[in-house]
């Protein structure tokens, strides 16, 4: 077989998925690979990797333009597959779906950019240069929470820059990716050159991580799990690309525009149910502003509509599933374990589906269960600081640090916030969450391995550089 996609695992496995807003609903299913399956696709990756090296830059360029145009015409389509596999609401989904849409854009033009340098020498007569080559075989493992902008962001500029790729996305949400595997094989990419493998992380991941013909891997996903295939791979010299967690902060100071301040934070803290790396978990505020933001915050946390994520007027869906909600369940649990009482929400609507009320806590202590581990559901702790300076402080005192934002109307302030912070994605009056495909993107500590996406980082990921002396004849 050459991929997981068009050909079931053994005995005909599948892997089911279903509605988290109506578990009883299944919304489809894809073959489930077995670990025989994972090293078929790689063995064949690995033929066809030649072959994709040698094939000209802008041929790979036009096809991931013809694979975004792909996407656009089936954009409403694939928005409610995603939100009925995944649980955002649709208006979330739809600019997921445009987010893929413009990764693909932005990589099919990064295809036929500049890939090496001229340098000077200090020997007469010799031409010293580099040159990008692909890696070969790369792998991709993507979590559920964004299934096709993410698979999207890996993939896109694996192929641009010549390499095979083998993706593995979450056994929860495998549609989207398969979707956009479809959009981009109808598009003329290979498929001996993109193989999709689905199934379980242990059995399928690892088969994939650990096959020989991979040379590097890119992982989105948990602290645990990343941290686990970054040394295996460290171990066969893999080139490794990790985006891990985060307890993301916002710091809230005195002379903030109140309502930017307030909207801003309700939509990093609940929006995706919370369920993204970047968003908001901790509010750190100062004193002057601190009890006109807290009730404005309650307020407008509680107007929020929980219910249907095919509802246009729903602000909150569901999360992944019952597991993921369980877990933030235990949150809860742990957070009234020490004395906290929620001032919004707190607990699970009585309906069908993985549902959590979008919840607040304040007055919380920064050494807390609650403001030190990741929670990845629509909680957020607010927390007291005297100013700025304290407020850097809390926001650092975490094992994470990928995205932080400050909201101020000191540009003095601003600036030192930047420079104080850790983290790798930093915001002035803005939410935590948000990337735009030209930047890098990434985090600092736990939150990755010190390596970045998307942007000129890619390049730098997929290709290996190759230094060349070329001394002429006398």
């Amino acid at each position: 077989m050459t991929d997981a996609v068009e050909q079931p695992g053994a005995a005909g496995a599948v892997v089911e998925v279903a509605n988290p807003a109506a578990p009883d609903e299944l919304v489809g299913t894809v073959p489930a690979a077995t670990a025989a399956d994972v090293g078929a696709a790689c063995a064949t990756a690995a033929a066809a990797a030649a072959a994709r090296a040698a094939t000209p830059a802008p041929r790979r360029g036009a096809a991931l333009h013809r694979a975004a145009t792909l996407l656009e015409q089936r954009a409403d389509a694939l928005a409610v597959q995603l939100t009925r596999e995944e649980g955002k609401t649709i208006g979330e989904a739809r600019t997921e779906v445009a987010r893929a849409v413009g990764f693909l854009r932005y990589y099919g033009t990064a295809a036929i950019d500049a890939c090496g340098e001229v340098y000077p020498s200090a020997v007469p007569g010799r031409h010293l240069y580099t040159v990008r080559e692909p890696l070969g075989v790369v792998a991709a493992i993507t979590p559920w929470n964004f299934p096709i902008a993410i698979p999207a962001w890996k993939v896109a500029p694996a192929l641009a820059f010549g390499n095979a790729v083998v993706l593995k996305p979450s056994e929860q949400t495998p549609l989207s990716a398969v979707a956009l595997a479809e959009a981009l094989w109808e598009s003329g990419v290979p498929r001996e050159v993109l193989h999709v493998v689905c199934g379980n992380a242990r059995e399928v991941g690892g088969a994939l991580c650990a096959h020989p013909a991979i040379r590097a891997l890119t992982f989105t996903g948990s602290t645990t799990v990343g941290r686990m295939l970054q040394r295996d791979a460290v171990e066969r010299g893999l080139k490794v690309q990790l985006e891990l967690g985060g307890k993301n902060p916002v710091i809230v100071l005195d002379d903030a525009d109140l309502e930017q301040a307030v909207e801003q934070t309700v939509r990093g803290a609940m929006m995706s149910t919370g369920q993204k790396c970047t968003a908001t978990s901790r509010v750190i505020v100062t004193p002057g502003i601190r009890d006109a933001f807290v009730e404005a915050l309650a307020r407008r946390v509680a107007s929020l509509r929980v219910g249907d994520p095919l509802d246009p007027a729903t602000d909150i869906g569901p999360l992944v599933s019952q597991a993921q909600r369980d877990q933030v369940l235990g949150y809860l649990d742990a957070a009234a374990r020490e004395g906290l009482s929620p001032a919004v929400g707190g607990g699970a609507p009585e309906r069908p589906g993985w549902f959590v009320e979008p919840t607040v806590y304040v007055d919380v202590d920064p050494d807390c269960t609650l403001a030190q581990e990741e929670i990845f559901g629509p909680v957020a702790a607010v927390i007291a600081a005297a100013d700025l300076e304290e407020a850097l402080a809390i926001a650092n005192a975490v094992p994470y640090g990928l995205s932080a934002s400050v909201f101020t109307r000191d540009l003095g302030r601003a600036h030192r916030f930047v420079r104080g912070i850790e983290a790798g994605v930093v915001h002035v009056n803005g939410e935590t969450a948000g990337t735009e495909p030209q930047v890098p993107f990434g985090g600092m500590k736990a939150s990755s391995s010190h390596s970045r996406e998307q942007g000129r980082a890619a390049v730098e990921f997929f290709t290996a550089v190759k230094t060349v002396y070329v001394d002429m004849p006398a």
